[in-house]
Parts: C-alpha cells; structure tokens; sequence
C-alpha cells in the first residue's frame, strides 16, 4: 500500500465521519430525482435534517 492510497482511505473515512460525504450523496440523488431544482447549500441541508431529526425522533440504544 502506497502512501497515495492509506491517505485516501483516510480522506474518505473522514469524510464519512464527518458526514459530509452524506451531504454529497443528497446533492447526486437530488440532481437525479429533481434536475430542474435547485441543491440546497450545505448549510439549508444541515438545517432541513435538524427539522426532520427534530420531528421524528428515534430511539436508538446505541
């Protein structure tokens, strides 16, 4: 394994930790689903999955 490759791997395991990537994943499926509207700012997403998280509360053990 190169040092290219083990900081990719750390790159991507960031950015999954960091739910970003989680942001890039809506950003695809919102272009794919809704083409013609527009992609909320990092910033709108973030505030639409409080509201959500906030209005549907789940119990998780873990």
């Amino acid at each position: 394994m190169t040092l290219r490759q083990l900081l990719n791997g750390l790159r991507l395991y960031v950015r999954e930790f960091s739910g970003e990537a989680t942001y890039d994943r809506y950003c695809e499926r919102h272009r794919r689903h809704h083409p013609h509207a527009p992609v909320p700012t990092r910033r709108e997403y973030e505030h639409m999955r409080t509201r959500h998280r906030e209005a549907n509360p789940s119990s998780r053990c873990c």
